[in-house]
């Protein structure tokens, strides 16, 4: 079956702290304590934590050497991370897959943690593209979706990411916000796209369980705004250049995201810290396996091994159903 010849490998890289929680969000992130009012994020112990576990998987999954395409450095919020931590991190990884000629680093950035010179200090130590989650460009959404960051911040970030020195760089923009209008929605769309970006991931705003707005739903826009605002909205993006290749990502010209194109694609993902899932292919013995990590940071460091919590075994009956619903 041509599922399980070997498959181009990614690294998904999970940095679980935020500022705050989101009250939509229902990813694996966790708040951060200060101490005397600095944070108290220990991240090269992270780090130590996320090199150990890249180890026991590429000796869990016989990889050593093979060639990785695409790092996302996700979260939670990893630009709370220094670039000092972010090129340490890097270099660990390289020392151990070598990289791609055409190797593509992701980090996502929240507005609110940006300062001078920060974005700069990540293309340095060898990101290559940025992902700012703005959500919202309207003052009095980006406060309903509990961002901590402003409308200026998230025009600051934008700014300062066409300047840093990487290649390109992505906004995360929402739709379908609480009491949100289709004006509104495409106002937001229309300032996105002002901004110079050359990937736009545009996505309508679900309740999701476990979080703060399935406990207390907010007000959605009606069935027949939202049809509208989709729309209107893709239309708009075509209008400007962007073409749809997923569900909500919109791209320039061969500026689709590597990184999202493999897991489209079926491809392999290690997937390292905590909650990370991760799914590679064993060609030589015709399987698929699928892993998570330990979830609470706490729980994640002080481990020292295994990492992961769960692996599962794909069975061959089931490939056809997960390479279909790969793509949802």
């Amino acid at each position: 079956m041509t599922l399980l010849v070997q498959q181009p490998l990614s690294l998904y890289i999970h940095i679980p702290w935020c500022v705050e929680k989101c009250p939509y969000c229902d990813f694996n992130s966790h708040t951060f304590r200060k101490s005397n009012g600095q944070q108290d994020i220990p991240e090269m112990d992270y780090v130590d934590a996320l090199i150990k576990d890249l180890d026991d998987d590429i000796a869990r999954f016989n990889l050593a050497g093979r060639t990785l395409h695409s790092i996302f450095i996700g979260g939670g919020t990893p630009s709370l991370f220094s670039p000092e931590a972010i090129a340490s991190l890097l270099k660990q990884v390289y020392q151990r897959l070598p990289a791609s000629h055409d190797m593509e680093v992701t980090l996502e950035a929240n507005p609110g943690t940006v300062e001078a010179g920060k974005f700069s200090g990540f293309a340095d130590a060898g990101v290559t593209r940025l992902s700012i989650g703005v959500q919202s460009f309207a003052s009095d959404k980006l406060i309903k979706l509990g961002r901590i960051h402003d409308t200026e911040q998230a025009l600051n970030a934008a700014t300062l990411a066409k300047t840093s020195g990487v290649k390109s760089f992505n906004l995360d923009l929402m739709h379908g916000l609480p009491n949100q209008s289709v004006e509104g929605a495409l106002d937001d769309l229309q300032q996105a796209i002002a901004l110079g970006p050359d990937h736009l991931s545009w996505y309508q705003l679900t309740i999701e369980p476990n979080t703060a707005f399935a406990s207390k739903p907010p007000k959605l826009p009606q069935d027949e705004t939202l049809w509208t605002i989709q729309e209107l909205g893709s239309q708009l993006l075509k209008d400007n250049g962007f073409t749809q290749y997923e569900i909500s990502a919109f791209s320039k010209p061969n500026k689709q995201s590597a990184h999202n194109l493999n897991y489209w694609r079926f491809g392999d993902y290690l997937g390292i810290g905590c909650g990370a899932h991760g799914k590679i292919t064993d060609a030589s013995k015709g399987t698929i396996h699928r892993t998570v990590k330990v979830k609470h940071p706490r729980g994640y460091m002080e481990l020292s091994r295994p990492y992961l919590d769960t692996q599962t075994l794909v069975e061959e009956d089931d490939l056809p159903f997960e390479f279909f619903m790969n793509r949802f």
